[in-house]
């Protein structure tokens, strides 16, 4: 699937945005931001946001600034397609090194790269994904450490494995975009997610933001994203 056929398909199925994740964008030059810009605005559907992978936590620095450095140009790229917020990640601790380094590192590069956040005015949500943000109690300590309104939370669903839902409610407050997935781990084993509890929590926390579908099932995604959609649509509906 291109993007621009993924684009054309969250139209079709009746979604209200999209995520535009470079992982899959054939170019980053300038007039093909635009056009995929373009495609959403006339395709009815609004830039939820961008995505890129990252990783702060390179034990080395030259790599690690080349981290921040392609942070930096994906911002502006995140600026070109009209996206608000563009998420990222941590990364690991490396072989040989503690956590407590790899925490330093991140913060570090998250504080330089929300100063450029701010000034082009796009929040960085960043995701946690295992690593250096496997818990809440991980992810909200770097999010107080950088301390800029421009480095937030992407909060997935699917992602915390202590306590989940406990620890959707301890890092909601944080989230300017979530992950909706179809089934979380739990001690007992993966179970299908409770769609009800998780848009309670986030609207508890005052999130207004959009809430994505992350769809990583073995069912097709054509027919299990409608489903976890109608589900999602559901839960929405009683909070009025």
């Amino acid at each position: 699937m291109t993007m621009e056929g993924f684009i054309d398909l969250a139209a079709e199925e009746g979604f209200e945005g999209v995520e535009l994740t470079n992982y899959y964008f054939t170019s980053s030059d300038t007039d093909y931001l635009h056009s995929l810009k373009r495609r959403c605005l006339v395709n009815g559907l609004s830039v939820s946001g961008a995505a890129i992978r990252s990783q702060f936590t390179l034990a080395d620095a030259s790599e690690r600034a080349a981290q921040v450095a392609t942070v930096k140009e994906w911002i502006g790229h995140s600026v070109e397609l009209g996206a608000p917020e563009m998420r990222i990640f941590a990364g690991n601790t490396p072989e040989g090194h503690t956590d407590e380094e790899a925490f330093h590192w991140t913060v570090e590069g998250l504080i330089e790269c929300a100063k450029v956040a701010a000034e082009r005015g796009v929040v960085l949500a960043l995701e946690n994904h295992g690593g250096i943000t496997l818990t809440a109690g991980q992810v909200i300590r770097l999010i107080e450490a950088v301390d800029s309104e421009w480095l937030r939370l992407n909060m997935d669903t699917g992602n915390f494995r202590e306590a989940p839902y406990e620890e959707m409610t301890r890092t909601a407050p944080y989230a300017v975009t979530a992950h909706m997935k179809a089934a979380i781990p739990m001690p007992e084993g993966r179970q299908p997610v409770d769609v009800e509890r998780v848009i309670g929590t986030l609207h508890r926390a005052g999130y207004r933001g959009f809430v994505n579908v992350e769809y990583e099932e073995e069912e097709d995604p054509r027919t299990g994203v409608p489903k976890l959609m109608e589900q999602m649509k559901s839960a929405f509906a009683k909070l009025v």
